[in-house]
């Protein structure tokens, strides 16, 4: 079973429809929309100040989602898919944006809409990742624009996918 806990009075909220592996974190002030998941050993900490999620959001397996204390909340948008082992940290995601394996996102950055963020690259501290692009490197730089059939290809087939694969389990 999950671990699900309250941190300083606050519990986190999901709606039923969301899928939670039995080995997820999820503590403290975390607040999901309809259709997220969270997948296997998945850690996602509200403790130091609070993580909203919008609606089709997947954190996918070993994935980090964190805030900066009394600083950075972590705000992401709808449509959001966090990659394998990607760490996001006091940032805000908007809307339709793939974050790649194992990319990482520092604090105070804002990834704007309709962005795709490769695999290993590092988004660091303060940045901001303007919208209809794609981001690669250490650090991230706009490496493409992003085109109808890469964001129907990546960003909304992905997202729709793991809400498929959440049925299943």
């Amino acid at each position: 079973m999950a671990l699900i806990k309250p941190i300083n009075g606050k519990s986190p909220k999901y709606s039923t429809n969301c899928f939670i592996a039995e080995n997820a974190t999820i503590v403290g002030d975390v607040e999901m929309g309809e259709q997220c998941s969270v997948w296997y050993n998945a850690v996602i900490r509200g403790d130091v100040h609070y993580i909203k999620m919008g609606n089709k959001v997947n954190v996918q397996d070993g994935a980090v989602i964190h805030c900066t204390y009394q600083k950075h909340p972590t705000i992401i948008g709808n449509n959001v898919s966090i990659g394998h082992k990607a760490i996001v940290h006091g940032c805000t995601i908007h809307d339709n944006v793939l974050v790649g394996m194992g990319a990482i996102i520092m604090d105070n950055c804002e990834v704007h809409s309709n962005v795709i963020i490769a695999a290993g690259a590092v988004v660091t501290q303060n940045m901001q990742l303007l919208s209809n692009g794609i981001y690669a490197g250490v650090p991230a730089k706009r490496v493409k624009e992003l085109n109808a059939s890469d964001f129907a290809g990546e960003i909304d087939r992905i997202s729709n996918n793991y809400v498929l694969y959440s049925s299943w389990q």
